[in-house]
């Protein structure tokens, strides 16, 4: 009887120990379980991103993730990153990083150069491993093919485009960057900006901005970047006859006929085809000559940095130069 009752103390003891180690185990099982799922579920939310679908000018560029490499192919496309917050980690920026105005490089990190705009190195961009390309339609659309073997490339229009073709263009990076919504904030505070500088400016003269070498100038139409800035600063153009053209090859006589009261010059080299003009007596016929309103000014800022940040420091360039006047 006492064995009896040894043996079924035992037992007693040993159901509910087998239970307790399966329930232990089950809790263990569902704990890891929860875990992991919640680990893929964070990764996913990191990794993935609605898919986006974007008009470029190649056709419908689609889209499911988040960009962290982003490779650009033209100034305007950095001056995009920047204004949202994004460092590229490659630029084709003609080998001299100094090319890209400041205002831009203050808010970006350090990036490896890809060469020059105009033929980029797609060896020197392969290894970067990026996961967005965006290239310029005009110089890069005979290599998109060999842009798209990298990675996925946006093709968007940058040089030769107007104002308000920067700014859609703008917005189509920050869509391809997931970042919509920033871009959509940042460009209606440059809009505001705009206003506000536009308020400052009372001038009822014209004012032109050309780029001169030592092969010739070029005046930049309200066609151009520059002169669509030009025009949503409210300022005159003394380009009297309408042009699609961006970018109008000048002769002196030209000039002469054009006749602007105040005239930007963005030299590309020194010296240049204006320091002859200058020797020809009908030079000082030019009322911008007369008055002393020819002006030399930054070509990286007026020509090649086109976006929402060069179009505010150009602003601010203006506003200084009117005020020296």
């Amino acid at each position: 009887m006492e064995n009896s009752s040894r043996l079924l103390f035992s037992n007693q003891w040993l159901l509910p120990n087998g239970l307790l180690s399966f329930k232990r185990h089950f809790l263990f099982s569902r704990i890891a379980i929860t875990l992991a799922l919640l680990a893929l579920s964070l990764f996913s939310f990191s990794s993935s991103a609605k898919t986006r679908i974007i008009q470029d000018e190649q056709g419908q560029f689609e889209i499911a993730t988040t960009p962290q490499r982003v490779v650009v192919l033209e100034f305007s496309f950095v001056d995009a990153l920047a204004a949202v917050g994004v460092s590229p980690v490659g630029v084709a920026d003609d080998n001299d990083a100094s090319r890209v105005i400041p205002a831009v490089r203050e808010l970006v990190q350090p990036w490896e150069s890809v060469g020059m705009r105009s033929q980029p190195s797609l060896e020197a961009i392969a290894v970067l491993k990026p996961d967005l390309i965006i290239a310029d339609a005009e110089r890069h659309r005979t290599v998109y093919q060999d842009l798209q073997r990298i990675a996925p490339t946006l093709l968007l229009k940058s040089r030769g485009e107007t104002y308000q073709e920067n700014l859609e263009s703008a917005l189509k990076v920050g869509i391809a960057l997931d970042k919509q919504s920033a871009m959509e904030q940042r460009i209606h505070q440059h809009q505001q900006a705009m206003v506000e500088f536009k308020s400052h400016f009372s001038l009822k003269q014209t004012v032109q901005f050309a780029v001169v070498s030592e092969k010739g100038m070029w005046l930049h139409s309200p066609a151009s970047y520059a002169g669509g800035v030009l025009t949503t600063l409210g300022i005159a153009s003394p380009i009297v006859d309408p042009t699609d053209k961006a970018y109008l090859p000048t002769s002196f006589e030209l000039l002469l006929k054009t006749n602007p009261d105040w005239l930007l010059l963005g030299a590309y080299s020194d010296p240049n085809i204006v320091d002859d003009w200058q020797k020809n007596p009908l030079f000082n016929v030019l009322t911008s000559a007369k008055n002393q309103q020819v002006v030399e000014v930054s070509p990286a800022l007026w020509s090649l940095n086109r976006g929402m940040l060069a179009a505010e420091q150009m602003a601010k360039n203006l506003e200084q130069i009117l005020d020296r006047s």
